[in-house]
Order: C-alpha cells, then sequence, then structure tokens
C-alpha cells in the first residue's frame, strides 16, 4: 500500500512541477526540459511510470482543452509523455556511462553528452507535433530550420540552469539533512559568496541592462557579462561554483530580454550556454585536482604521522632500554661486593682497592650510556633540568666549553615527544660544532608558543662561537667521544631530518666569532593520531 502511495505522490507532485515549469518555459528558454531531465537522473527507476502518469495528466488537460484549435491528431500526439523519448538516453548515461558515478561527483563530460542528446529529442518530438497540428487559415509559414535551433538552443539552456543546480542540492543534502543543509549552506564559503557577491553583481548588471536606453548596446553587454559570475565561481569552486553562477547568470538574461524574440538575447544565450558548458568542464576538471591536491596533502600527513609514530616508538624503546641499563648497573653493583666480599673472606690481606675501582668504572660507563640514551634527567625533572643540567651540559663543563641555556613560554604544554626532539636537536647541533673542534662557547635558546586551539610551536636556536684561547682549554679526548655518545654524529642531515619530521624547518647562517642553528619544530600533540584515524 506505502508502495502505490508513493506512486501517487510522485505522479501528482511531478504533474504539478511540469505545469509550472511550462507556465516559466519559453521557445529559447525551456526550463521544463531541465525539469525532465533532473527527474530522470535523480529518481529511481522503480518510480519512473509515476513520472509518465504525472506528466499524462498535464498533458492531457492541455490537449483536451486545445483539440479544437488545433486538431485531433495534435491532441492525441501531445498526450503522450515527451519524457518517455528521454528515458533510454538517460538509462543508458545512468548505467552504461555512468554519469553519476557517487552520490558526490558527477561525471561532468558524460552530463554534457546526455544533455544534448536530451535537448535533441526534445526538439524532434516539438518538430513532429507541430507537423501534426492544424494551423489556422493565413498562419505564416514555418521554418522549421529557425524554429529547431531556437528550440535547441532552449532545450539545453533549460538543461544547463536546472541540472547542474540540482546536481548541487543533492550533493548538499547527501552530505547533511534537510532541516541542516541551508544553513550550512549559507554558512559555506561558496554559499557567503553566492549571497553577497554573486547576487549583487547579476542586480547591478540587471540594473545596468535595464536603466540602459532602447537604442543603446548597453542591454546586450550586459546580457553577455553574465558569463564573469560563472566563470570567476568555476575558478574558486569547480563545477559546483559553475552551476550556481550558471543557474542565476541564465534568469538575469532572461530578465533583460526587451522582447519573446529578442535576436541579442538568443546571442546573449548562446554565448551564455558555451561559457557554462565549458565552465562546467573546467570546474569538473579543476574538482578532480583539488581532490588529489587535498589527497596528496592527506598522504603527506599520514606520511608524518607515522614518522612521528616511529621517532614517538623510537624514544619509547630507548627509554625503556635505558631502564633496563640502569637495572643491569645496580646488578652489576650487587656481583661486584658479593664477589669482592668473597674474595675477601678466602684471602683477607689481599688489596682489593683496584677491583673496586674497576668495579665503579663498570657502573659509572653503564650509568653514561643509560643517560645518554634517555636522560634520567629528563625522566624525573622535565626538559629545563635536562637542557641546564643534564648529560651534555656536564660533559661540556667537564670538557671546560662555556654553556648556557634559556628557555622561555609554555614548555610545558608541549608533549613529551616534541621535549625529547628539541633535546635531540641540540644534541646534534652541539656533537656537530665538536666535531669541527672549533666550538668553546655554546648558547641555546628555547621559545615555545601556541596556546588554547592555536597549533603549538618551538623555536630552538644554538649559537656557536669560538676564541682561539678557549679552544685550546678545551678537553678533545675527553669531550668528542662522550658527545658523539649522546648524539647520533650525523650532523646537519639529522637535524633537518628531525625538523621535517615534526613539519618544520632547519636553517644555518654565520654569526659573529661563529654561527647559528635555528630550527622550529611543530608539537603533534598525539603522536600517531592520523595514523590512528586512517586505519
Amino acid at each position: 500500500m506505502a508502495f502505490w502511495l508513493c506512486q501517487v505522490a510522485i505522479a501528482v507532485a511531478y504533474a504539478l512541477g511540469v505545469s509550472l515549469f511550462r507556465e516559466l518555459s519559453i521557445s529559447h528558454w525551456l526550463v521544463l526540459c531541465g525539469l525532465h531531465m533532473s527527474a530522470l537522473l535523480l529518481v529511481p527507476y522503480r518510480y519512473w511510470p509515476a513520472l509518465l502518469v504525472g506528466e499524462f495528466a498535464s498533458l492531457a488537460y492541455l490537449s483536451v482543452t486545445c483539440v479544437d484549435q488545433l486538431g485531433p491528431t495534435w491532441a492525441w500526439c501531445n498526450a503522450v509523455p515527451s519524457i518517455a523519448f528521454a528515458m533510454p538516453v538517460v538509462y543508458l548515461a545512468r548505467e552504461r556511462w555512468n554519469v553519476l558515478p557517487t552520490r558526490t561527483t558527477v561525471n561532468m563530460g558524460t552530463l554534457l553528452v546526455c544533455a544534448l542528446a536530451v535537448a535533441a529529442i526534445r526538439t524532434g518530438y516539438s518538430l513532429g507535433l507541430v507537423a501534426t497540428a492544424r494551423l489556422p487559415v493565413g498562419y505564416a509559414p514555418i521554418h522549421y530550420g529557425v524554429v529547431a535551433g531556437r528550440w535547441m538552443l532552449g532545450n539545453y539552456m533549460g538543461i544547463l540552469t536546472v541540472v547542474p543546480f540540482v546536481l548541487v542540492i543533492r550533493q548538499l543534502l547527501s552530505e547533511t539533512t534537510w532541516t541542516m543543509w541551508s544553513a550550512r549552506f549559507l554558512k559555506s564559503k561558496l554559499g557567503m559568496e553566492s549571497v553577497f557577491l554573486l547576487v549583487p553583481m547579476l542586480i547591478i548588471l540587471m540594473w545596468m541592462g535595464l536603466s540602459a536606453a532602447p537604442e543603446s548596446s548597453t542591454r546586450q553587454i550586459a546580457q553577455v557579462a553574465m558569463f564573469l559570475p560563472v566563470v570567476w565561481l568555476t575558478l574558486r569552486y569547480g563545477w559546483q561554483g559553475a552551476a550556481l553562477g550558471g543557474t542565476f547568470g541564465s534568469f538575469a538574461v532572461i530578465v533583460l530580454m526587451p522582447t519573446k524574440y529578442d535576436v541579442s538575447t538568443l546571442d546573449a544565450q548562446v554565448f551564455i550556454a558555451f561559457t557554462i558548458s565549458t565552465m562546467l568542464l573546467t570546474g569538473a576538471r579543476i574538482r578532480v585536482l583539488d581532490e588529489q591536491a587535498q589527497q596528496e596533502r592527506s598522504d603527506t600527513r599520514f606520511a608524518l604521522a607515522l614518522a612521528q609514530r616511529n621517532v614517538h616508538l623510537g624514544e619509547m624503546q630507548l627509554r625503556s632500554t635505558s631502564q633496563a641499563l640502569e637495572q643491569v648497573r645496580e646488578t652489576v653493583q650487587s656481583v661486584y661486593n658479593m664477589m669482592l666480599g668473597r674474595l675477601h673472606h678466602m684471602t683477607p690481606v689481599i688489596d682489593d682497592r683496584h677491583y673496586r675501582r674497576q668495579a665503579l668504572v663498570a657502573q659509572d660507563q653503564l650509568y653514561r650510556l643509560a643517560d645518554s640514551l634517555c636522560p634520567v634527567t629528563w625522566r624525573e625533572r622535565g626538559l629545563h633540568a635536562v637542557l641546564r643540567e643534564g648529560p651534555m651540559a656536564r660533559v661540556l663543563d667537564e670538557s671546560g666549553v662555556s654553556y648556557w641555556c634559556d628557555l622561555r613560554g609554555p614548555v610545558s604544554t608541549l608533549s613529551p615527544t616534541i621535549h625529547l626532539a628539541i633535546y635531540r636537536v641540540v644534541c646534534e647541533a652541539i656533537a656537530d660544532g665538536c666535531t669541527r673542534g672549533d666550538v668553546s662557547d655554546i648558547r641555546v635558546q628555547v621559545r615555545c608558543g601556541g596556546r588554547n586551539s592555536q597549533r603549538k610551536w618551538s623555536v630552538v636556536r644554538i649559537n656557536l662561537r669560538s676564541t682561539a684561547e678557549q679552544v685550546a682549554n678545551v678537553r678533545w679526548d675527553e669531550l668528542l667521544p662522550r658527545v658523539l655518545r649522546t648524539a647520533t654524529g650525523l650532523g646537519w642531515p639529522a637535524i633537518e631530518d628531525r625538523a621535517a619530521t615534526f613539519e618544520g624547518r632547519a636553517r644555518e647562517h654565520l654569526i659573529s666569532g661563529g654561527r647559528c642553528i635555528s630550527v622550529i619544530l611543530f608539537d603533534p600533540e598525539n603522536p600517531g593520531s592520523e595514523l590512528r584515524r586512517r586505519g
């Protein structure tokens, strides 16, 4: 029962729509053809019989009222729904030519070919009706070539006016509900520019054309100028912009029409039809390129998220290794104490100071190795402490290199991953400077920013200076092995790679007495979140 109620409702609604669009149509602007094609493209096949019944009901009333004027042959032929002749073409477009691949995409080339075919079929049907009509005595001869050209233009313009606009509405409805689509459209950039820029531009052009003198060409210039909003919206928003601009521009051209068969209006319509067709194809291509660019950006974000996730996992592994080495150090200490205790019990007079010294050296080496993998100071007291008092600061101080660090900004709001990234960048820069053997004074500055909804960032600046007197006093034989143990030793490439991993960049320039390395990093906030979203 519900199925038949739907069939009746669609038939009644379509009959009313056909009657309304027929009243709006003129020979060179047949929006009724646009209604036919829109219905066939979007209505499921099971409701196509209802479309035939609805149009038949509308045409039957027209045939009955005009049978005495145009004859019974015309009345019977007119009662045949013209939508029936367009159904095979649209069916092929939907099933074979893939005119609507998804609910949000359109094969624009196929759509325009289908539009031309439907317009030609509709034009042929109308010419056949004229041939069957009983014309009044003394009626002027019909120039079928002129009439065919006018109807072909009207049908094609009707399709371009209605169908792309309907597809834009369909796309909006597929992404939201009926109650929300209008608010979403008005809040979008396309909706805002259509309401506040497109419509005022068209109103100005219409005012220029309507207020111009009849003998001037201003009206025709205003009609032709309707293509400008179409081009502008196409370049901004793809085929959706071309659809909206084409619909409003087509209406504006008809509003400026001084007489029903004005030659200037026909010329303007031909130009607008060519413009809309070209812009729909161009806009579809722009849309494809935009989607490709968005996909590339998404792939880039995915790759960065994956790299950041790997960095995060690598740091966690280093932390686990560091903790394991701490446990090994404690175990070594216990084993040494137990062995020395038993050795002293067996030979009380033995001097065990050498063994204890060796045990302390081994424990110290294990501690330094664990601290270089993941600083204990960072785990216990954070980034401030590890940069000012951590293993790198101690190594430099013990080796005779002047070191100073200054941190400002909301450092505590940054994620632990970016904390370790900052520390690794500082260690790489210092190691790179020390391997050149011309560093005696190091100044590190860290600046952070970004609050609330802003993206958090950090800038690291390392100034590497040297003086001949201080360089001579540096104990390089002790400094280099311990510095290289804390960093990778790859130098500048490692700094650039780490900066790129966190969507930043690194640069190096000369300063008075040395050089400066500057690195900007952006906080991922949640390493691997993009990876998890895509997974």
